[in-house]
């Protein structure tokens, strides 16, 4: 082999994992979107979670400064591709506020209002409008579809009511019941499942090069994760 062709297999082979763009400007920017898409999953978890039990309202409000800044971002060329993540974040957060801040101890529609941005991010896409930001959204709310799928599967929806109903003290001990229910051979076997489902999902988007399909993935897999460790958190508590 020569000198040359050493060269370029040794290029192709940096700008290629798994077919996935790792080291060209494009992979990184790509790379840099999945972060910030994973990034941004969390945030409701850990940050919006426990403050809209306490102040709903102020999380709603928290809305309208995700979307201007989103805006203000958007209409920057340097920072447009941050504004289009900023605004599909902020149909997650929007939903989150509604459904935690005041129908959280009704499972049964909290995908409804989880899909409340479903007709305006469709309408974006058909017009070729905010592909990331709208693909982050599409994917946050995947991520959640499974696991709300998994809930009903498993027959962990009366877990849920009750965690929502309790004073937080005992919370604790109904996540260990919970955890006891989905230990089961039915529970394990779900897990399985949607698991590789998720994974599947995410790599096959993780395959593409446009940035908008990066957004989706890390929106998809952060969710699995976050999920996970939630779980193992109350199992360990």
């Amino acid at each position: 082999m020569t000198s040359s062709s050493t060269t370029k297999y040794s290029s192709a082979t940096q700008n290629s994992l798994l077919n996935i763009p790792v080291s060209e400007t494009q992979g990184r920017r790509s790379w840099q979107v999945f972060g910030a898409a994973s990034f941004l999953v969390s945030v409701p978890v850990f940050f919006q979670a426990p403050m809209v039990r306490l102040f709903p309202w102020i999380s709603l409000a928290l809305t309208l400064f995700w979307v201007m800044l989103g805006i203000g971002l958007y209409q920057r060329h340097q920072t447009r591709l941050w504004g289009d993540l900023i605004l599909g974040f902020s149909w997650s957060w929007l939903a989150g506020s509604i459904y935690w801040g005041w129908w959280r101890w009704e499972p049964l529609i909290h995908l409804p209002i989880e899909a409340i941005g479903v007709p305006f991010a469709v309408w974006c896409l058909f017009r070729g409008w905010g592909k990331v930001g709208n693909y982050f959204y599409l994917g946050s709310l995947l991520g959640t579809a499974i696991t709300d799928i998994y809930f009903y599967l498993t027959g962990l929806i009366p877990y849920w009511r009750k965690v929502m109903a309790v004073d937080p003290n005992y919370v604790t001990g109904i996540l260990k019941l919970a955890l006891v229910q989905m230990q089961t051979p039915w529970g394990i076997s779900w897990a399985v499942v949607l698991v590789n489902l998720l994974l599947g999902v995410s790599l096959l988007a993780l395959q593409k090069s446009q940035l908008h399909w990066w957004a989706f993935a890390g929106a998809v897999l952060s969710t699995l994760v976050v999920d996970s460790l939630f779980w193992i958190a109350a199992y360990f508590a």
